[in-house]
């Protein structure tokens, strides 16, 4: 089974940092990318940040300049440094994983090309 799990979200003041982690269950590297998203109450969930298995990153504007994702492939872990945090970033954050082209043995192991992590709570409020 693969699982991917956050931790690390939490209360913050506004101007202040967090740093998310998602670990996954297998090898970080079996996905072609990981990504950070986020929904607020009344939205759709929107991209925050996202990295390749090369290592190119790309992020939302809203967070350009104040996030980096970051992977460490010995941990099978990605990371989401949050720094100047705002209240318009509260939200749910959840990590996901893609893997475009699934083998025919990983398709008959019920293996799927997305998976999504439970969700960690991040508050921005004074």
């Amino acid at each position: 089974q693969v699982h991917l799990v956050e931790s690390g979200g939490g209360l913050v003041q506004p101007g202040g940092s967090l740093r998310l982690s998602c670990a996954a269950s297998i090898s970080i590297l079996w996905f072609d990318s990981t990504a950070w998203y986020r929904q607020s109450p009344g939205t759709q969930r929107e991209l925050v940040a996202l990295i390749t298995t090369e290592g190119n990153t790309r992020y939302s504007d809203h967070v350009k300049g104040r996030f980096t994702i970051s992977r460490d492939d010995a941990k099978n872990t990605v990371y989401l440094e949050m720094h100047r945090l705002e209240a318009e970033d509260t939200a749910v954050y959840y990590c996901t994983g893609d893997r475009e082209h699934l083998t025919l043995t990983e398709q008959n192991e019920g293996l799927r090309s997305t998976y999504w992590g439970q969700g960690t709570q991040v508050t921005v409020s004074s």
